[in-house]
């Protein structure tokens, strides 16, 4: 009976072993404790949940490559259809509207709102399709990037159905790392050639850091110092009268400095950390490209606004005798006239309306004037289409409704990508004049100052002087001398500033 019984263990125990798979992998399996393997057989009805179809983080602008989960504007349970909202994420560049491109129901929201810096292709949600029960919807195992895992939940998070072998002693071989660095670890030790082998990294999941590189320097440092000490020979007894000189040995040594080390971190109540948005962290990254890799040429101009300004108070009366025709209380401001002159001359000269292709200048057929916009996240670019095709009042109407969207955050990814050519004004500011940085891939921007009032003499009909004042702008084109030479620069600036102080040109274009 005794022998029955066991036979049957053994044959339940090799039942087990093969649901357990241990034939498959024995080297894993084949250590554990029967009451693990009893375990895991009973967790495999828990583990196989609802199958879902990932929504992961998209890539929502060309220069994107993480962004900020901002709403859920769906919540878990609830129905969505292709094409419904399902939450706002703030890019590099704006707020955008993620839609769904899947029929079902959201299972699970694996980001929740203010989720930061979530990289392109990490998982955010889950979808299941409808009639299924999103309660036991599968999580898959790779829900979160493997960077944003932090050490301490990398080596406690315990594994219910595996259990890895203990890792293999690792023959420590003289002057081969075993270990990772990290790139300021690593050029510290490439720079003074120093020999990291024996050393215990202390940074996350076993990295060499800067920190050990440095104590590493020092400890090398210390070391030099000791064995570049002098030997100091006894002296000879001095003779009788003559007073004794203490040893040299005893004097203080001047404290040396050591030779290229990284200066030393401020302490961390002399600052105070600024989170740096997606926006502000690309426009850091562009303005660096555009000043390291763009050769910036710089030309500037002084523009009679006396013309501009007569026309805009027409406009605004309601009568416009000087283009002999009537108008209804048009508003428009100094910059859209500015925005249409440029157009203007852009038709002109197209050989300015250019960007560069990596290769070389390309011409584009359409001008499109990016006009720079402040906001509370940093500086946008939205961009008036075919601007020298439409006229003053059309270019008012979208200039302050892309305005009103690029503050509120709103705008649209072909509202802001492109352009051709770039304004960026900052007269309002009380500015009188400044230079501003090229926009890549673009040849030009033009940086535009306040209005002032000057005196100047001009000659009247009757051909005598006199003293009359004049309301200038100073406006200072930056190109990109790949593409516009100072020549052709030079021509571009000249032809603005007569259709400028001629507005009556900008109206036969």
């Amino acid at each position: 009976m005794a022998a029955s019984f066991w036979r049957s263990c053994c044959s339940s125990r090799r039942m087990i072993n093969q649901l357990l798979g241990r034939n498959v992998a024995r080297g894993v399996f084949a250590s554990l404790p029967h009451e693990v393997g009893w375990k895991f057989l009973h967790m495999t009805g828990e583990l196989l949940g609802t199958p879902a179809v990932k929504i992961l983080m998209p890539a929502l602008s060309p220069t994107m490559e993480e962004g900020n989960i901002v709403k859920w504007l769906k919540q878990e349970g609830e129905t969505v259809n292709v094409g419904d909202a399902l939450c706002e994420i703030e890019t590099d560049k704006a707020v955008v509207t993620m839609e769904s491109s899947d029929d079902g129901i959201l299972a699970k929201i694996m980001k929740e709102e203010g989720s930061k810096n979530v990289r392109l292709g990490t998982l955010i949600g889950l979808l299941v399709e409808e009639g299924q029960d999103w309660k036991q919807v599968e999580i898959p195992s790779d829900t979160t990037d493997a960077p944003s895992l932090s050490p301490q939940a990398a080596v406690t998070a315990p594994s219910p159905a595996f259990v890895s072998p203990l890792p293999k002693k690792v023959e420590h071989l003289p002057g081969k790392l075993q270990f990772r660095l990290s790139p300021a670890a690593r050029n510290i030790l490439e720079t003074h050639q120093l020999d990291a082998s024996n050393s215990t990294p202390s940074g996350p999941r076993g990295i060499f850091t800067k920190e050990d590189a440095l104590k590493l320097l020092d400890q090398k440092q210390k070391g030099k110092s000791i064995d570049a000490k002098p030997v100091i020979s006894s002296l000879a007894a001095q003779p009788t009268g003559v007073p004794s000189l203490p040893p040299l040995a005893s004097m203080p040594r001047p404290a040396v400095p050591p030779v290229s080390v990284p200066a030393q971190r401020a302490s961390m109540s002399a600052f105070t950390e600024v989170p740096a948005s997606n926006v502000r962290r690309v426009i850091a990254k562009r303005l660096t490209e555009s000043k390291t890799t763009i050769p910036h040429a710089y030309a500037t101009a002084d523009c009679d606004l006396g013309a501009v300004l007569k026309l805009r108070q027409e406009l605004t009366k309601g009568l416009c005798p000087s283009l002999l025709w009537t108008v209804n209380n048009i508003k428009v401001s100094v910059n859209d006239f500015l925005i249409k002159a440029t157009a203007v001359t852009l038709k002109q000269m197209p050989d300015v309306n250019v960007t560069w292709n990596g290769e070389g200048p390309q011409q584009l057929q359409s001008i499109d004037i990016s006009i720079a916009v402040a906001t509370d996240r940093g500086l946008i670019t939205p961009i008036i289409k075919d601007a020298a095709a439409k006229g003053v009042q059309e270019i008012a109407s979208s200039a302050k409704a892309l305005a009103k969207k690029a503050r509120d955050g709103k705008l649209l990814p072909e509202e802001y990508q492109g352009g051709s050519f770039s304004i960026s004004n900052l007269g309002m500011f009380g500015i009188s004049s400044f230079i501003a940085v090229i926009n890549p891939p673009q040849a030009c921007i033009l940086a535009v100052g306040r209005t002032r009032m000057e005196l100047g003499i001009v000659v009247d009909e009757e051909g005598n002087e006199k003293l009359q004042q004049h309301q200038l702008m100073t406006v200072t084109l930056s190109s990109d001398g790949r593409m516009v030479d100072d020549e052709l620069a030079s021509k571009f600036l000249e032809s603005l500033k007569a259709n400028l102080e001629n507005p009556v040109r900008l109206a036969l274009c």
